[in-house]
């Protein structure tokens, strides 16, 4: 098939004219040397991974090596039981395993039980035994623990994953591929897609958004946001692993007049900044939320330099393009200098043009396991949950109080009775405080927090303790010495999993707080109230005025 036909069947496929000395230069001119902490299976064990999984279409055998020819490139189509793209295009995949076009490639799809609010296992395979009728072409392999998809960075259902005859990366596609696009694909399979991985094609990922889906089944209410954080390959791979980030782009933005310009144009100077394009389900995480996992990974002080590298196109910045964005940029970012005495040099500017990059930077640390990456990756994982917007309205409804008794009297904060908690908490907060579940240690930003100021109940607002009583534990979730005050506090004998406990509920939501142990510091009493920090929220000293705490303020040290 020749390149115009191509480019009409594939959209996201474009022509480029680069030779292959543009990766050696890369290397050349780069300082950029080490090992990424990419915790899954690397790319290039793939194959066998793919070759040991189970299989459950009955007439195809029992794992991926009955389905898979080791000497072919692979397709591999990732989808959902409850996605409805997927399952209206499975039929066309069954079809296409016989289709004498994809002869020299192996087709096959991946479930995930248990992952991505897939089914369980047992409830999956016993789903598709209803279904397997209409496919019986279909190799369906079984991935329950999303070893590929936490690999790939696949959220969005369906994807699709381009692998050449040695299980490497070639390209991932987060949204569907048509029937002819496929058949384009296996066209280049021939040659294990030789053009791609010389640069004489590039699959830029075209937005096909409109057609993946989130969770619920529903289309994505997608938003973008453009950050630099020094080199995009580390960037790039560290948004793709964060729970709503449906993609992440490496590319270059706002420079000097230069229009599209190359990796080497920018390393001579062209003003651009390595800048990863971020595309997010605005229903599952919020802007607010996406700065903190990006201020995790930065150090916001340092000019035109992040980890090794140095220049101005390793400089950090955050550029918009909703004006709507621009303020709770600004009011983040204040946050943030707070932090510190030196000035933060973090740009928060409207995006003037961003151009992706180069094929072989995009998805790089997938594809080169062992390339170089500034950041810690593996911190993606360490969930941030976001500030529930509704119980700040809650606060905000406090009337003052003009006596410390009067700011820990109970009917002041009875107000959320009234109020669907599974719409003004996140997800882990209810869990915690309604279900009495237990965050992951050291996952939750309160348990490295040491600012000046209060913790309330995140359900009801109520006072629970003083910042001036927490203490670093190393247990993993926030300690305190004791609460605000005895009455705040119910404590119930906890029995489960064979431990005999000391349970902490907050006196008026009767929310799951966590535990009480006596092994706390010995001249503060010597107790340790571990404390889900889900279960809480912070109230800064400067703000406990306006959010009506302001009679406490002489509490805190």
């Amino acid at each position: 098939m020749d390149v115009k036909k191509l480019v009409m069947f594939l959209p996201c496929l474009l022509l480029l004219a680069c030779n292959q000395s543009t990766f050696a230069n890369k290397q050349a001119d780069d300082t950029k040397t080490g090992v990424s902490n990419r915790a899954e299976i690397l790319p290039s064990a793939t194959l066998k991974h793919l070759l040991a999984m189970p299989q459950i279409s009955p007439l195809l055998g029992e794992t991926g090596e009955q389905v898979i020819d080791q000497n072919k490139p692979t397709l591999v189509k990732f989808w959902a039981s409850w996605c409805p793209l997927c399952l209206s295009t499975l039929g066309e995949v069954n079809n296409l395993r016989d289709d004498e076009r994809l002869q020299a490639v192996n087709l096959v799809t991946i479930a995930s039980p248990g992952q991505l609010n897939e089914q369980t296992l047992t409830e999956f395979t016993k789903w598709y035994q209803g279904v397997q009728a209409d496919y019986p072409n279909l190799p369906v392999l079984i991935d329950d623990k999303g070893v590929l998809i936490k690999t790939f960075g696949v959220q969005v259902y369906p994807s699709w994953a381009i692998l050449d005859n040695k299980g490497n990366l070639v390209k991932l596609v987060k949204g569907n591929l048509t029937e002819q696009q496929v058949v384009a694909l296996a066209d280049y399979a021939n040659n294990n897609f030789k053009e791609f991985k010389n640069n004489q094609v590039v699959s830029q990922p075209k937005s096909i958004l409109n057609e993946s889906y989130n969770e619920k089944g529903t289309k994505m209410n997608t938003k973008t946001i453009y950050l630099a954080g020094g080199c995009f390959w580390g960037v790039e791979a560290y948004f793709e692993r964060i729970d709503g980030v449906i993609d992440a782009v490496s590319g270059y933005a706002n420079g000097n007049e230069i229009l599209n310009p190359s990796y080497e144009q920018v390393i001579a100077g062209s003003g651009h900044a390595e800048t990863v394009k971020v595309t997010y389900d605005a229903d599952k995480i919020d802007l607010n939320t996406l700065l903190k996992y990006y201020f995790r990974v930065i150090n916001p002080t340092s000019l035109n330099k992040q980890g090794n590298d140095k220049g101005v196109q390793y400089r950090t910045g955050i550029y918009y393009s909703d004006a709507n964005d621009k303020a709770v940029i600004e009011d983040n970012l204040n946050k943030l200098q707070a932090q510190f005495d030196e000035k933060i040099v973090i740009e928060n500017q409207p995006l003037e043009h961003f151009f992706e990059a180069e094929e072989y930077h995009q998805d790089y640390l997938s594809k080169n396991p062992n390339g170089y990456c500034h950041i810690d990756i593996s911190l993606a994982d360490k969930k941030i949950e976001p500030e529930p917007s509704n119980n700040t309205n809650l606060l905000n409804k406090l009337n003052k109080a003009t006596t410390i008794e009067e700011g820990l009297n109970a009917s002041r904060y009875q107000s959320f009775k009234g109020v669907n908690l599974k719409d003004t908490l996140s997800d882990d907060a209810y869990d915690i405080t309604q279900n009495g579940a237990t965050e992951r240690a050291f996952t939750h930003e309160y348990d490295h927090l040491f600012e000046d100021g209060i913790y309330v109940d995140v359900v009801s607002g109520e006072p629970l303790f003083l910042s001036n009583d927490k203490f670093n534990s190393g247990c993993g979730w926030p300690s305190f010495t004791k609460p605000v005050d005895p009455q705040v506090i119910t404590e119930h004998a906890d029995n489960s999993y064979n431990m005999k406990r000391v349970e902490v509920r907050s006196r008026v939501a009767d929310a799951h707080l966590g535990h009480v142990f006596e092994d706390g510091p010995v001249d503060k009493g010597g107790l340790r109230y571990c404390i889900n920090g889900g279960a809480l929220r912070f109230i800064p000293y400067e703000q406990m005025d306006d959010l009506g705490y302001g009679v406490l303020k002489e509490l805190v040290k």
